[in-house]
Protein backbone atom coordinates (compact mmCIF):
# COMPACT_ATOMS: atom_id res chain seq x y z
CA UNK A 1 0.00 0.00 0.00
CA UNK A 2 1.43 3.39 -1.01
CA UNK A 3 1.19 6.80 0.65
CA UNK A 4 -0.35 8.16 -2.53
CA UNK A 5 -3.50 6.13 -1.75
CA UNK A 6 -4.16 8.07 1.45
CA UNK A 7 -5.58 11.19 -0.19
CA UNK A 8 -3.34 13.49 1.82
CA UNK A 9 -2.85 17.19 1.19
CA UNK A 10 -0.68 17.76 -1.92
CA UNK A 11 1.92 19.56 0.20
CA UNK A 12 2.22 16.56 2.52
CA UNK A 13 2.44 14.17 -0.42
CA UNK A 14 5.19 16.26 -1.94
CA UNK A 15 7.13 16.26 1.33
CA UNK A 16 6.86 12.48 1.64
CA UNK A 17 8.23 12.09 -1.87
CA UNK A 18 11.10 14.42 -0.96
CA UNK A 19 11.80 12.20 2.07
CA UNK A 20 11.88 9.11 -0.16
CA UNK A 21 8.66 7.59 1.16
CA UNK A 22 6.56 5.49 -1.20
CA UNK A 23 5.29 2.23 0.34
CA UNK A 24 3.87 2.20 3.86
CA UNK A 25 5.14 -0.08 6.60
CA UNK A 26 2.69 -2.36 8.50
CA UNK A 27 2.36 0.05 11.44
CA UNK A 28 1.69 2.95 9.07
CA UNK A 29 -0.96 1.01 7.18
CA UNK A 30 -2.78 0.11 10.40
CA UNK A 31 -2.44 3.39 12.32
CA UNK A 32 -2.64 6.32 9.88
CA UNK A 33 -6.25 5.88 8.75
CA UNK A 34 -7.90 5.52 12.21
CA UNK A 35 -5.64 8.24 13.64
CA UNK A 36 -6.64 10.60 10.84
CA UNK A 37 -10.30 9.99 11.77
CA UNK A 38 -9.56 11.20 15.31
CA UNK A 39 -9.49 7.82 17.03
CA UNK A 40 -7.43 7.35 20.22
CA UNK A 41 -4.84 4.60 19.66
CA UNK A 42 -2.51 2.38 21.66
CA UNK A 43 0.08 1.15 19.16
CA UNK A 44 2.79 -1.44 19.75
CA UNK A 45 5.43 -1.86 17.03
CA UNK A 46 9.13 -2.60 16.75
CA UNK A 47 11.62 0.23 16.63
CA UNK A 48 12.70 1.23 13.16
CA UNK A 49 9.33 0.37 11.57
CA UNK A 50 8.14 3.90 10.84
CA UNK A 51 6.23 4.84 13.99
CA UNK A 52 7.10 8.55 13.63
CA UNK A 53 5.29 8.88 10.31
CA UNK A 54 2.45 6.72 11.63
CA UNK A 55 1.49 9.38 14.19
CA UNK A 56 2.91 12.57 12.67
CA UNK A 57 1.21 12.39 9.25
CA UNK A 58 -2.38 12.02 10.57
CA UNK A 59 -1.82 14.82 13.11
CA UNK A 60 -0.43 17.17 10.45
CA UNK A 61 -3.29 16.31 8.09
CA UNK A 62 -5.94 17.05 10.74
CA UNK A 63 -4.28 20.37 11.54
CA UNK A 64 -4.48 21.24 7.84
CA UNK A 65 -8.12 20.11 7.66
CA UNK A 66 -9.02 22.49 10.52
CA UNK A 67 -6.61 25.42 10.20
CA UNK A 68 -6.28 27.87 13.09
CA UNK A 69 -4.26 31.02 13.61
CA UNK A 70 -1.02 30.62 15.53
CA UNK A 71 -1.37 31.94 19.09
CA UNK A 72 1.56 32.99 21.25
CA UNK A 73 2.53 30.37 23.85
CA UNK A 74 -0.44 28.14 22.94
CA UNK A 75 0.46 25.16 20.73
CA UNK A 76 -2.16 22.93 19.10
CA UNK A 77 -0.24 19.65 19.18
CA UNK A 78 2.07 18.11 21.78
CA UNK A 79 4.45 15.15 21.44
CA UNK A 80 6.00 13.84 24.66
CA UNK A 81 9.17 11.78 24.48
CA UNK A 82 11.59 10.46 27.15
CA UNK A 83 14.99 11.73 25.91
CA UNK A 84 16.62 14.76 24.36
CA UNK A 85 18.02 12.72 21.49
CA UNK A 86 14.61 11.39 20.56
CA UNK A 87 13.08 14.87 20.79
CA UNK A 88 15.69 16.17 18.34
CA UNK A 89 15.21 13.24 15.98
CA UNK A 90 11.43 13.66 15.97
CA UNK A 91 11.74 17.40 15.36
CA UNK A 92 13.96 16.80 12.33
CA UNK A 93 11.65 14.15 10.87
CA UNK A 94 8.38 16.03 11.44
CA UNK A 95 9.85 19.31 10.18
CA UNK A 96 10.69 17.46 6.96
CA UNK A 97 7.09 16.23 6.67
CA UNK A 98 5.82 19.78 7.27
CA UNK A 99 8.33 21.59 5.06
CA UNK A 100 5.69 22.68 2.51
CA UNK A 101 2.78 23.40 4.88
CA UNK A 102 2.18 26.39 7.20
CA UNK A 103 2.74 24.44 10.40
CA UNK A 104 5.60 25.39 12.72
CA UNK A 105 7.48 22.75 14.72
CA UNK A 106 9.92 23.12 17.62
CA UNK A 107 11.64 20.90 20.18
CA UNK A 108 12.08 21.61 23.89
CA UNK A 109 14.58 19.64 26.00
CA UNK A 110 17.11 20.08 28.76
CA UNK A 111 20.84 20.57 28.54
CA UNK A 112 20.54 23.88 26.66
CA UNK A 113 19.53 27.39 27.69
CA UNK A 114 15.82 28.08 27.91
CA UNK A 115 15.95 31.58 26.42
CA UNK A 116 15.89 30.53 22.78
CA UNK A 117 13.12 28.01 23.40
CA UNK A 118 11.07 30.63 25.30
CA UNK A 119 11.37 33.08 22.40
CA UNK A 120 10.02 30.50 19.94
CA UNK A 121 7.08 29.74 22.20
CA UNK A 122 6.32 33.42 22.59
CA UNK A 123 6.34 33.92 18.82
CA UNK A 124 3.87 31.04 18.48
CA UNK A 125 4.37 27.37 17.59
CA UNK A 126 1.82 24.88 16.25
CA UNK A 127 3.48 21.61 17.28
CA UNK A 128 5.78 21.12 20.26
CA UNK A 129 8.01 18.08 20.77
CA UNK A 130 9.40 17.90 24.30
CA UNK A 131 10.58 15.93 27.27
CA UNK A 132 8.23 16.10 30.29
CA UNK A 133 10.71 17.76 32.63
CA UNK A 134 11.64 20.64 30.35
CA UNK A 135 8.00 21.28 29.43
CA UNK A 136 7.06 21.59 33.12
CA UNK A 137 9.87 24.13 33.55
CA UNK A 138 8.46 26.27 30.74
CA UNK A 139 4.95 25.98 32.19
CA UNK A 140 6.19 27.11 35.60
CA UNK A 141 7.83 30.16 33.99
CA UNK A 142 4.68 30.98 32.04
CA UNK A 143 6.32 30.37 28.67
CA UNK A 144 3.66 27.94 27.43
CA UNK A 145 0.01 27.09 28.08
CA UNK A 146 -1.46 23.70 27.12
CA UNK A 147 -5.16 24.58 27.27
CA UNK A 148 -5.44 24.69 23.44
CA UNK A 149 -3.67 21.37 22.80
CA UNK A 150 -5.96 19.18 20.65
CA UNK A 151 -3.52 16.39 19.74
CA UNK A 152 -1.25 14.55 22.19
CA UNK A 153 1.24 11.83 21.27
CA UNK A 154 3.18 9.79 23.82
CA UNK A 155 6.15 8.34 21.96
CA UNK A 156 8.09 5.56 23.71
CA UNK A 157 5.52 5.58 26.50
CA UNK A 158 7.03 2.51 28.15
CA UNK A 159 10.39 4.23 28.48
CA UNK A 160 8.78 7.27 30.08
CA UNK A 161 7.25 4.96 32.67
CA UNK A 162 10.60 3.25 33.27
CA UNK A 163 12.25 6.63 33.81
CA UNK A 164 9.66 7.67 36.38
CA UNK A 165 7.78 10.22 34.26
CA UNK A 166 4.30 8.83 34.92
CA UNK A 167 3.38 11.54 37.47
CA UNK A 168 4.65 14.29 35.14
CA UNK A 169 2.74 12.81 32.20
CA UNK A 170 -0.50 12.66 34.16
CA UNK A 171 -0.05 16.26 35.31
CA UNK A 172 0.56 17.47 31.75
CA UNK A 173 -2.42 15.56 30.38
CA UNK A 174 -4.70 17.33 32.84
CA UNK A 175 -3.55 20.69 31.44
CA UNK A 176 -4.56 19.90 27.86
CA UNK A 177 -7.99 20.42 26.29
CA UNK A 178 -10.82 18.18 27.49
CA UNK A 179 -11.64 17.18 23.94
CA UNK A 180 -8.39 15.94 22.52
CA UNK A 181 -7.04 13.03 20.53
CA UNK A 182 -4.38 10.95 22.29
CA UNK A 183 -2.02 8.49 20.58
CA UNK A 184 0.22 6.20 22.64
CA UNK A 185 3.11 4.51 20.81
CA UNK A 186 5.84 2.18 22.08
CA UNK A 187 7.98 -0.75 20.99
CA UNK A 188 7.24 -2.84 24.10
CA UNK A 189 4.22 -3.26 26.29
CA UNK A 190 3.65 -4.06 29.96
CA UNK A 191 0.88 -3.97 32.56
CA UNK A 192 1.98 -0.45 33.49
CA UNK A 193 1.62 0.74 29.88
CA UNK A 194 -1.83 -0.82 29.64
CA UNK A 195 -2.87 0.83 32.88
CA UNK A 196 -1.68 4.22 31.62
CA UNK A 197 -3.57 3.76 28.35
CA UNK A 198 -6.83 3.19 30.20
CA UNK A 199 -6.27 6.37 32.21
CA UNK A 200 -5.48 8.78 29.37
CA UNK A 201 -7.14 7.25 26.28
CA UNK A 202 -10.84 7.47 25.49
CA UNK A 203 -12.55 4.49 23.87
CA UNK A 204 -9.24 3.65 22.23
CA UNK A 205 -8.27 1.10 19.61
CA UNK A 206 -5.33 -1.26 20.13
CA UNK A 207 -2.96 -1.88 17.24
CA UNK A 208 -0.17 -4.45 17.35
CA UNK A 209 1.78 -4.20 14.14
CA UNK A 210 4.18 -6.90 15.32
CA UNK A 211 4.32 -9.56 18.00
CA UNK A 212 4.44 -8.01 21.47
CA UNK A 213 8.00 -7.28 22.66
CA UNK A 214 9.47 -8.86 19.53
CA UNK A 215 12.60 -7.86 17.66
CA UNK A 216 13.06 -7.30 13.95
CA UNK A 217 13.55 -10.45 11.86
CA UNK A 218 16.45 -8.76 10.09
CA UNK A 219 18.57 -8.65 13.27
CA UNK A 220 20.96 -11.51 14.02
CA UNK A 221 21.54 -12.10 17.75
CA UNK A 222 24.66 -13.57 19.34
CA UNK A 223 26.04 -13.89 22.88
CA UNK A 224 29.72 -14.09 23.80
CA UNK A 225 30.26 -15.62 27.23
CA UNK A 226 33.16 -13.88 28.98
CA UNK A 227 34.36 -12.98 32.45
CA UNK A 228 33.34 -9.46 33.44
CA UNK A 229 36.95 -8.38 33.91
CA UNK A 230 37.88 -9.42 30.33
CA UNK A 231 35.08 -7.74 28.38
CA UNK A 232 37.22 -4.83 27.19
CA UNK A 233 39.94 -7.26 26.04
CA UNK A 234 37.38 -9.35 24.13
CA UNK A 235 35.82 -6.29 22.51
CA UNK A 236 39.19 -5.01 21.27
CA UNK A 237 40.05 -8.47 19.90
CA UNK A 238 36.76 -8.73 17.98
CA UNK A 239 37.21 -5.21 16.59
CA UNK A 240 40.59 -6.18 15.20
CA UNK A 241 39.65 -9.64 13.90
CA UNK A 242 36.24 -8.86 12.39
CA UNK A 243 37.09 -5.37 11.17
CA UNK A 244 33.97 -3.80 12.67
CA UNK A 245 33.87 -0.15 11.72
CA UNK A 246 30.74 1.58 13.00
CA UNK A 247 29.65 0.08 16.32
CA UNK A 248 27.16 1.41 18.87
CA UNK A 249 28.03 0.07 22.33
CA UNK A 250 25.66 0.13 25.30
CA UNK A 251 26.82 0.03 28.91
CA UNK A 252 24.67 -0.07 32.03
CA UNK A 253 26.37 2.80 33.87
CA UNK A 254 28.22 6.02 33.07
CA UNK A 255 31.30 4.70 34.90
CA UNK A 256 31.44 1.62 32.65
CA UNK A 257 31.13 3.86 29.59
CA UNK A 258 34.03 6.04 30.72
CA UNK A 259 36.19 3.02 31.58
CA UNK A 260 35.58 1.47 28.15
CA UNK A 261 36.39 4.78 26.45
CA UNK A 262 39.69 5.01 28.31
CA UNK A 263 40.58 1.45 27.29
CA UNK A 264 39.82 2.10 23.61
CA UNK A 265 41.79 5.34 23.55
CA UNK A 266 44.87 3.46 24.79
CA UNK A 267 44.69 1.50 21.54
CA UNK A 268 44.08 4.70 19.54
CA UNK A 269 40.54 3.70 18.56
CA UNK A 270 38.36 6.69 17.71
CA UNK A 271 35.48 6.66 20.17
CA UNK A 272 33.22 8.94 22.21
CA UNK A 273 30.64 8.59 24.97
CA UNK A 274 27.05 9.76 25.23
CA UNK A 275 25.54 9.75 28.72
CA UNK A 276 23.81 11.94 31.26
CA UNK A 277 26.96 13.63 32.58
CA UNK A 278 27.77 15.04 29.15
CA UNK A 279 26.35 18.37 28.01
CA UNK A 280 23.77 18.38 25.27
CA UNK A 281 26.29 19.96 22.92
CA UNK A 282 28.84 17.24 23.63
CA UNK A 283 26.26 14.50 23.10
CA UNK A 284 25.08 16.10 19.87
CA UNK A 285 28.66 16.33 18.51
CA UNK A 286 29.40 12.71 19.46
CA UNK A 287 26.29 11.45 17.66
CA UNK A 288 26.97 13.65 14.61
CA UNK A 289 30.60 12.47 14.37
CA UNK A 290 29.47 8.86 14.69
CA UNK A 291 26.87 9.25 11.95
CA UNK A 292 29.39 10.82 9.56
CA UNK A 293 32.00 8.13 10.21
CA UNK A 294 34.51 10.26 12.13
CA UNK A 295 34.14 7.91 15.08
CA UNK A 296 34.42 4.15 14.94
CA UNK A 297 32.74 3.57 18.30
CA UNK A 298 29.94 5.40 20.10
CA UNK A 299 29.48 4.32 23.72
CA UNK A 300 26.12 5.12 25.28
CA UNK A 301 23.96 4.40 28.29
CA UNK A 302 20.17 3.97 28.18
CA UNK A 303 19.85 7.69 27.46
CA UNK A 304 20.66 6.91 23.82
CA UNK A 305 18.71 3.67 23.48
CA UNK A 306 15.75 5.66 22.20
CA UNK A 307 16.19 8.33 19.58
CA UNK A 308 19.26 7.24 17.63
CA UNK A 309 18.39 6.73 13.98
CA UNK A 310 21.58 5.88 12.12
CA UNK A 311 21.28 4.69 8.54
CA UNK A 312 23.18 1.49 7.83
CA UNK A 313 24.27 0.80 11.41
CA UNK A 314 25.47 -2.80 11.24
CA UNK A 315 26.43 -3.55 14.84
CA UNK A 316 25.00 -2.91 18.28
CA UNK A 317 27.03 -4.34 21.17
CA UNK A 318 25.61 -4.81 24.66
CA UNK A 319 28.77 -4.45 26.74
CA UNK A 320 26.48 -5.09 29.71
CA UNK A 321 22.97 -6.47 29.53
CA UNK A 322 20.27 -3.97 30.50
CA UNK A 323 18.53 -4.30 33.86
CA UNK A 324 15.10 -4.35 32.20
CA UNK A 325 14.64 -7.01 29.48
CA UNK A 326 12.45 -4.57 27.53
CA UNK A 327 15.44 -2.26 27.14
CA UNK A 328 17.21 -4.99 25.17
CA UNK A 329 14.51 -4.64 22.50
CA UNK A 330 15.07 -0.88 22.31
CA UNK A 331 18.87 -1.10 22.32
CA UNK A 332 19.10 -3.52 19.43
CA UNK A 333 16.38 -1.59 17.63
CA UNK A 334 19.12 0.84 16.59
CA UNK A 335 20.25 -1.74 14.02
CA UNK A 336 18.25 -3.64 11.42
CA UNK A 337 16.04 -0.61 10.79
CA UNK A 338 13.74 -0.14 7.81
CA UNK A 339 14.27 -3.71 6.64
CA UNK A 340 18.07 -3.59 6.63
CA UNK A 341 20.18 -6.38 8.14
CA UNK A 342 21.80 -5.84 11.54
CA UNK A 343 23.74 -7.60 14.27
CA UNK A 344 23.10 -7.54 18.01
CA UNK A 345 26.12 -8.75 19.99
CA UNK A 346 25.99 -9.19 23.77
CA UNK A 347 28.84 -9.85 26.21
CA UNK A 348 27.47 -11.96 29.06
CA UNK A 349 29.33 -12.74 32.24
CA UNK A 350 28.42 -15.49 34.69
CA UNK A 351 26.62 -12.92 36.86
CA UNK A 352 24.36 -11.90 33.94
CA UNK A 353 23.03 -15.36 33.08
CA UNK A 354 19.69 -14.80 34.82
CA UNK A 355 19.23 -11.49 33.01
CA UNK A 356 19.89 -13.25 29.71
CA UNK A 357 17.23 -15.85 30.55
CA UNK A 358 14.68 -13.08 31.16
CA UNK A 359 15.55 -11.45 27.83
CA UNK A 360 15.20 -14.73 25.94
CA UNK A 361 11.85 -15.33 27.61
CA UNK A 362 10.66 -11.84 26.64
CA UNK A 363 11.62 -12.08 22.96
CA UNK A 364 10.55 -15.73 22.76
CA UNK A 365 13.77 -17.20 21.37
CA UNK A 366 17.12 -18.59 22.50
CA UNK A 367 20.11 -16.50 21.48
CA UNK A 368 23.09 -18.21 19.85
CA UNK A 369 26.07 -18.60 22.20
CA UNK A 370 29.67 -18.20 21.06
CA UNK A 371 32.72 -19.15 23.11
CA UNK A 372 35.81 -17.27 21.96
CA UNK A 373 38.96 -19.41 22.43
CA UNK A 374 41.00 -17.99 25.27
CA UNK A 375 37.98 -16.30 26.86
CA UNK A 376 36.21 -19.33 28.30
CA UNK A 377 34.17 -18.77 31.44
CA UNK A 378 34.78 -21.25 34.24
CA UNK A 379 31.73 -22.81 35.86
CA UNK A 380 30.99 -22.33 39.55
CA UNK A 381 32.08 -25.88 40.25
CA UNK A 382 35.45 -25.47 38.60
CA UNK A 383 35.84 -22.12 40.35
CA UNK A 384 35.35 -23.76 43.74
CA UNK A 385 37.80 -26.51 42.81
CA UNK A 386 40.30 -23.84 41.82
CA UNK A 387 39.88 -22.13 45.18
CA UNK A 388 40.27 -25.47 46.97
CA UNK A 389 43.50 -26.18 45.10
CA UNK A 390 44.85 -22.81 46.17
CA UNK A 391 43.94 -23.57 49.77
CA UNK A 392 45.58 -26.99 49.60
CA UNK A 393 48.66 -25.59 47.90
CA UNK A 394 49.89 -24.13 51.15
CA UNK A 395 50.02 -20.56 49.79
CA UNK A 396 46.77 -19.25 51.20
CA UNK A 397 47.05 -19.33 55.02
CA UNK A 398 48.54 -21.08 57.98
CA UNK A 399 45.62 -23.49 58.26
CA UNK A 400 46.46 -24.87 54.82
CA UNK A 401 50.04 -25.50 55.94
CA UNK A 402 48.67 -27.72 58.71
CA UNK A 403 46.57 -29.69 56.21
CA UNK A 404 49.55 -30.20 53.89
CA UNK A 405 51.78 -31.34 56.73
CA UNK A 406 49.23 -33.86 57.91
CA UNK A 407 48.69 -35.31 54.45
CA UNK A 408 52.25 -35.45 53.16
CA UNK A 409 54.61 -35.98 56.13
CA UNK A 410 53.43 -39.23 57.66
CA UNK A 411 53.56 -39.04 61.46
CA UNK A 412 54.98 -35.51 61.50
CA UNK A 413 52.85 -33.41 63.80
CA UNK A 414 51.63 -29.98 62.65
CA UNK A 415 52.22 -26.93 64.75
CA UNK A 416 48.51 -26.58 65.40
CA UNK A 417 46.29 -28.66 67.64
CA UNK A 418 47.37 -32.36 67.63
CA UNK A 419 45.12 -34.74 65.77
CA UNK A 420 43.44 -37.45 67.87
CA UNK A 421 44.41 -40.89 66.60
CA UNK A 422 41.62 -43.17 65.40
CA UNK A 423 41.05 -46.47 67.22
CA UNK A 424 41.64 -48.45 64.03
CA UNK A 425 45.03 -46.83 63.59
CA UNK A 426 46.12 -47.72 67.14
CA UNK A 427 45.07 -51.35 66.84
CA UNK A 428 46.61 -51.95 63.43
CA UNK A 429 50.04 -50.45 64.00
CA UNK A 430 50.94 -49.92 67.66
CA UNK A 431 54.55 -49.12 66.86
CA UNK A 432 53.68 -46.07 64.79
CA UNK A 433 50.61 -44.93 66.68
CA UNK A 434 50.94 -41.57 68.30
CA UNK A 435 50.78 -41.46 72.10
CA UNK A 436 47.38 -40.63 73.48
CA UNK A 437 47.06 -37.08 74.64
CA UNK A 438 46.79 -36.66 78.39
CA UNK A 439 43.64 -35.04 79.65
CA UNK A 440 43.79 -31.82 81.56
CA UNK A 441 42.92 -32.04 85.21
CA UNK A 442 41.99 -29.54 87.85
CA UNK A 443 43.14 -31.80 90.70
CA UNK A 444 46.07 -30.61 92.73
CA UNK A 445 49.44 -31.94 91.56
CA UNK A 446 51.95 -33.13 94.15
CA UNK A 447 55.22 -31.20 93.71
CA UNK A 448 56.55 -31.15 97.23
CA UNK A 449 55.39 -30.07 100.56
CA UNK A 450 52.88 -27.66 99.03
CA UNK A 451 49.94 -28.56 96.89
CA UNK A 452 49.19 -26.16 94.08
CA UNK A 453 46.52 -26.17 91.40
CA UNK A 454 48.30 -25.86 88.05
CA UNK A 455 46.72 -25.19 84.66
CA UNK A 456 47.77 -24.81 81.05
CA UNK A 457 51.37 -25.47 80.01
CA UNK A 458 52.61 -25.73 83.53
CA UNK A 459 49.98 -28.36 84.29
CA UNK A 460 51.15 -30.39 81.33
CA UNK A 461 54.76 -30.03 82.36
CA UNK A 462 54.20 -31.15 85.90
CA UNK A 463 51.77 -33.91 84.97
CA UNK A 464 54.45 -35.48 82.86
Amino acid sequence: MQFSSLDLAPELQRALVECGYSNMTPVQMQAIVPARRGKDLQVTAQTGTGKTAAFAIPVLQQMLDKPKAVVSRRPRALILTPTRELAEQLADAISAYAQFVPISVTALYGGVKMGGQANKLKAGVDLVITTPGRLLEHITLGNVVLAEVEFVVLDEADRMLDMGFVADVMKLMQMTADKRQTLLFSATTSPAVNELSHKILNNHQQIRATKVNSTADTVRHAVYTVEESRKIELFEKLLAEKNWFQVLVFTSTKEQADTLLAGLKKHKIEAAVCHGDKSQGSRRRAIADFKTGKLQILIATEVAARGLDIQGLDYVVNFNLPYLPEDYVHRIGRTGRAGAAGNAISFVSREEEQTLERIQKLIGTDIKRIVKPGFEVSSRGSLLKSISRKVLSGRSNRASETIIDMENTGDKQPKGKPRRAKASEESSDKTTAKPARLKKTNKPTETGPKKRVLRGKRAKQYSR
